[in-house]
């Protein structure tokens, strides 16, 4: 697993998300393309986060950010997300392959059964990340871990994009 650098092109990505296919090369956001890994269904904490998502959406958009989630989980899991978390704006991208989480640097799991909640863990899934992207197709900025806890939350990112934009602030984290 390699970790994408700042200033450099990010893998492309491609997937079916409840509203029809997405590409990662078909946006054109204002500002950027904010990339929601989540871990799926089983993860009380990807649906507190997800909800947080989806009270602030309007407010990326104000910032000319263009914003997607996404998980491993089928179609199936994804529309009971969708449905029973309450995340109706989100548009929610389904069965990210093992692949496209390789090559966006995220680590994975192995399922573990049923969870606390008592929804089956998939057989492997990725923890979170979360990604921005520049129109260009270039990273500005991400965080990714091992773990669904202390996830950055949206207002501290939405007042980060703020400083960002005002000031023409430059990805930072390029030299390897």
């Amino acid at each position: 697993m390699t970790p994408l650098i700042p200033r450099q092109a990010v893998p492309a990505l491609d997937i079916n998300t409840l509203n029809g296919p997405w590409s990662l090369a078909d946006q054109a956001p204002g500002h950027f393309t904010m990339i929601v890994f989540y871990r799926g269904l089983h993860c009380p904490l990807c649906k507190l986060y997800l909800r947080e998502l989806n009270r602030t959406l309007d407010e990326f958009s104000q910032r000319g950010v263009n914003v997607i989630a996404l998980s491993s989980d089928t179609k199936e899991r994804a529309e009971t997300a969708h449905n029973e978390w309450g995340i109706e704006h989100i548009t929610l991208g389904y069965e990210l392959s093992d692949e496209q989480a390789i090559a966006w640097g995220l680590y994975r799991s192995e399922g573990r059964g049923k969870t606390s909640i008592g929804i089956e863990e998939p057989t492997l899934f990725s923890e979170p990340g979360l990604f921005l992207v520049r129109p260009d197709g270039t990273l500005y900025w991400s965080q990714v871990s091992t773990m669904p806890f202390a996830r950055p939350h949206f207002k501290e990112i939405l007042t980060a994009l703020d400083f960002a934009i005002d000031k023409g602030y430059p990805a930072r984290g390029e030299v390897v």
